[in-house]
């Protein structure tokens, strides 16, 4: 049996070869890939030559959306199979050839499993000239990620088997060639489409998904390997080449139509239900090729999930009114939407994912004035009918509050995690290009419900900046804002009001104090100074306009707020506009966001700041976090008006220009803990309308402070740490001259190759 298997795939890979077409698909090939190739090398080599970062070389030029070879390579696939498929067994019917065949003893499954073997081998012809390509690319880059590139070649391979089958099957039905090709294209662009199709239907959602083809390579180019993946692209070629093979067995045994149909059918159902088994979360396996392991939850996260025994529902709630993002999760879109949370489905298969849907009030200024008298059922039908939606499946307000009370989200948006022992937790969207959750807000919900989080208090009746205000002074963004990112609420910790006049609270583990206005009563001093000897973090923000107030403050820690405002000479920004630098010593021992922003050559802005000064060694440890430009800052102690002003240094009066400090961290031990406290010099850098400021000759990341400090102070606990390492590859060995030689060797010299070898065996052939 195998030797005749051989014996056909053998005789059609010589028929294969003696066609022009066979040869001229390698050369297109070869000069389609070789083109990307060098187009993306010349990109790398460029950018290394003007100083950029080149790391991730190897998914630059194999990965990336933007003409990677692979991501590219995959889409033009579709062309160049059914022109190799589309004769293989029509010629046989056309030629009728197909009843010698037929009277020898050679089986239906033999042939066509010889046919495929052709097709198997032609395509590992094609990937080899990929493979060329990962070669030259593993020479000229440092530390090249060949495993994740095989594994993108695997699943380029596999993709090509698919749809080869899938030509013979259409090459079967019809003895015209250009017919089959032309069927193989409607098959593959049914199978392109079909993701999209009757998605209103949970079982049919299922089906269609699993059967939609785009994609499927699309994750082993990115370096994993699903087994769901592998055994779609088994199960599809098995389909194909048993369908073709009931077809020619229907018409050389002369089978009534109803026993083949029967037959399809059976094998139809067959493939469709070891696809749902190959797609159940429980019977997953995975393989993350890559170095750094970018498909797969970072350890924190993995150990965090670990963690929650028993089972987890992610309720997701749709309004139909909400103005935002609520149709990224609308039936037409399940199923990406299930997508987001499949890096922790791998680890925790049994979560459960649901969606609601509802109508209810929320701010919608353009829905209100397009609609301006209609009710809140009318709203809602209106929508759907824009969106293609059926308004029968939300469910009206009152119902929906039977279930739960979402007026504090603000009825947008939201999704519920909650835990089979009733712990629950919420997961949001936000205000920016993102949108949704990353690993490290979704992780930070998780972890809500296996440990106690800190607890921030913000210290209120003194003046202070108010936490929940939404003023542009106020800290409600820094705290709460549930559409900011950076948030402390949507980072992990929680927040809370306190007052000094009774003791804080065991549970709060940090607290803020921010631009007082008024010293403490005694008693309220004497609350403060319980806290701080017990060990408790701070975070204190101080400002120039209540330095006399501050300074009593800060004294307590061994530091003053120096007097005036620090100023700089600059075109581009208000004098009293100060950039902060993080300084090695925070980057090496507070938090890693500050190694971040000095790579990226970050600043955080802090308006109308003093700087900070030791005025007496307290026992702590003091790191200096950030500090001002090395040349050109003072303190300046004569002008007010920064804005039709002109300031001037002037050394008589006490302004001096050097290096200040404008946060510093200290730190010691106290008990079996350590006490952690941050002092800046600026009440202004985290307030509402700070985040917002755009500096023309820096990037601001004044959020940094927030994610950064607190999480030194939380001890490392939040937000969490989804660090990866560094990618290695983030060199290439090669100038332009050499860069040119590969682009020419590949457009050039390889297609000439190949099509010398094509004559050359066409006449070899012709001369016989």
């Amino acid at each position: 049996m195998f030797k005749m298997i051989y014996n056909i795939a053998r005789t059609e890979l010589q028929m294969l070869f003696y066609s022009p077409v066979a040869w001229l698909i390698l050369v297109v090939f070869g000069v389609q890939s070789g083109m990307l190739f060098a187009d993306q090398l010349a990109q790398l080599v460029s950018s290394q030559e003007m100083g950029y970062n080149v790391s991730g070389s190897t998914i630059t030029i194999f990965a990336s959306n933007w003409g990677g070879v692979f991501t590219t390579m995959q889409n033009y696939l579709y062309f160049y199979i059914p022109l190799l498929t589309m004769s293989l067994v029509s010629k046989e019917l056309s030629s009728g050839s197909i009843r010698l065949l037929y009277s020898s003893p050679i089986t239906n499954t033999q042939i066509i499993v010889g046919k495929f073997f052709s097709m198997m081998i032609y395509g590992l012809i094609m990937i080899g000239i990929l493979f060329l390509i990962t070669l030259c690319s593993w020479a000229v880059v440092k530390d090249f990620e060949l495993s994740m590139v095989l594994t993108g070649l695997l699943g380029l391979y596999l993709l090509i088997c698919a749809y080869a089958a899938i030509g013979i099957f259409m090459s079967s039905l019809t003895s015209y060639q250009i017919v089959a090709a032309i069927g193989t294209f409607a098959v593959l662009m049914v199978l392109s489409m079909i993701g999209g199709w009757w998605q209103d239907y949970d079982f049919i959602r299922d089906v269609t998904y699993w059967l939609s083809m785009p994609g499927r390579s699309g994750k082993f180019i990115a370096g994993l390997i699903c087994s769901e993946d592998v055994l779609y692209f088994v199960i599809v070629v098995c389909l194909f080449l048993a369908l073709t093979i009931i077809r020619l067995n229907s018409v050389r045994q002369k089978i009534r139509f109803v026993i083949t149909l029967g037959r399809n059918i059976g094998v139809i159902f067959l493939a469709c239900f070891l696809g749902y088994l190959s797609a159940l979360p429980q019977l997953k396996l995975y393989h993350d090729a890559t170095s750094t392991k970018m498909n797969t939850l970072t350890p924190n996260s993995q150990d965090i999930v670990a963690k929650l025994d028993g089972g987890i529902t992610i309720t997701t709630y749709i309004n139909a009114l909400d103005p935002g993002a609520s149709w990224y999760a609308a039936p037409h879109f399940l199923k990406p939407d299930m997508a987001r949370f499949e890096k922790y489905l791998r680890f925790k298969p049994d979560m459960k994912l649901k969606y609601v849907y509802y109508y209810d009030t929320t701010s919608n200024p353009m829905l209100d004035k397009r609609f301006p008298n209609a009710t809140l059922r009318e709203k809602m039908v209106e929508v759907c009918k824009i969106y293609g939606l059926d308004s029968n499946k939300f469910m009206g307000p009152e119902e929906i509050r039977k279930i739960i009370d979402l007026s504090g989200e603000n009825n947008t948006f939201v999704r519920q995690i909650v835990r089979d022992n009733g712990e629950k937790a919420w997961l949001r969207i936000y205000n920016d290009m993102q949108r949704f959750p990353s690993e490290k807000e979704i992780s930070a919900a998780f972890k809500r419900m296996v440990m106690d989080l800190p607890k921030v208090g913000f210290v209120e009746g003194h003046g202070e900046r108010s936490y929940s205000g939404g003023k542009d002074r106020d800290y409600s963004a820094f705290a709460n804002d549930k559409g900011f990112r950076y948030a402390l609420e949507n980072q992990g910790f929680d927040v809370a009001k306190v007052t000094m006049d009774q003791q804080v609270p065991e549970d709060i583990n940090i607290i803020v104090i921010s631009d007082m206005r008024e010293w403490f009563t005694p008693k309220q001093e004497a609350n403060l100074q319980q806290y701080i000897d017990r060990g408790g973090n701070l975070f204190i923000l101080g400002e120039p306009k209540r330095r006399d107030v501050m300074n009593n403050l800060f004294a307590k820690f061994g530091y003053e707020m120096t007097t005036g405002v620090l100023v700089k000479r600059d075109t581009n920004l208000q004098a009293d506009v100060i950039l902060s630098y993080p300084t090695k010593e925070a980057a090496d021992s507070i938090a890693y966001d500050f190694g971040f922003m000095r790579r990226r050559r970050m600043v955080i802005t802090t308006p109308s700041t003093a700087g900070l000064e030791q005025i007496a060694d307290k026992g702590y440890t003091v790191t200096n976090m950030f500090t001002t430009d090395t040349i050109g800052v003072w303190n300046e102690l004569e002008t007010t008006d920064f804005i039709d002003d002109t300031v001037c240094l002037n050394p008589a009066i006490g302004e001096v220009e050097k290096i200040y400090n404008t946060v510093v961290a200290l730190s010691r031990k106290v008990g079996n803990k350590e006490q952690k406290i941050i002092l800046t010099g600026d009440a202004d850098c985290i307030s509402n309308g700070e985040f917002g400021r755009r500096v023309p000759t820096a990037r601001a990341s004044n959020f940094s402070l927030i994610t950064g400090g607190f999480f030194w102070m939380s001890d490392n606990e939040v937000p969490i740490d989804v660090r990866r390492p560094a990618l290695p590859d983030n060199k290439v060995y090669v100038e332009k001259t050499g860069s040119k030689v590969i682009k020419w060797s590949f457009m050039i010299v390889l297609p000439l190759l190949l099509a010398g070898i094509g004559i050359f065996l066409w006449i070899r052939r012709k001369g016989r």
